[in-house]
């Protein structure tokens, strides 16, 4: 049934994202579909960039409009990387803010930062045999 996944991630300002995304990962403009909504190429999935403005509501019953301040959310994107002290270079230089540093998980090296638009993001550099080194069996 599942034919594909799609990342979407709102912004307040699509021009300020697409030089973020662009500048901070090596990612492309691919399609413009309108002045509010970008697709990104360059990964392993597309990325879409939805300009919505701040305090609306992301659905109708919603409590809460859409900020872009920091906030947490339970998803959030790793961009897998080759080196993971450039990519930290690349990302911060770009403007993320750095929120935990490259640390060494059985897996390989781990950071966590946050965009300018407040969503979280992690870069992983797997060593070994990445995920694997940590697989169980049932």
């Amino acid at each position: 049934m599942l034919q594909g996944v799609l990342i979407n991630i709102d912004v307040d300002n699509t021009e300020k994202a697409i030089n973020f995304y662009t500048q901070a990962l090596g990612l492309k403009v691919g399609r413009r579909f309108d002045s509010k909504f970008v697709e990104l190429v360059g990964g392993s999935s597309p990325i879409y960039l939805l300009e919505n403005e701040t305090a609306t509501l992301p659905f109708p019953k919603a409590r809460e409009g859409r900020t872009y301040s920091r906030h947490w959310s339970p998803i959030h994107l790793d961009f897998v990387v080759s080196s993971i002290v450039k990519s930290k270079e690349q990302v911060l230089a770009a403007g993320a803010i750095l929120e935990i540093d490259i640390r060494h998980e059985p897996y390989g090296k781990l950071a966590t930062f946050s965009d300018p638009f407040g969503h979280g993001f992690c870069l992983i550099e797997f060593t070994g045999r990445g995920y694997d080194e940590i697989a169980t069996t049932s």
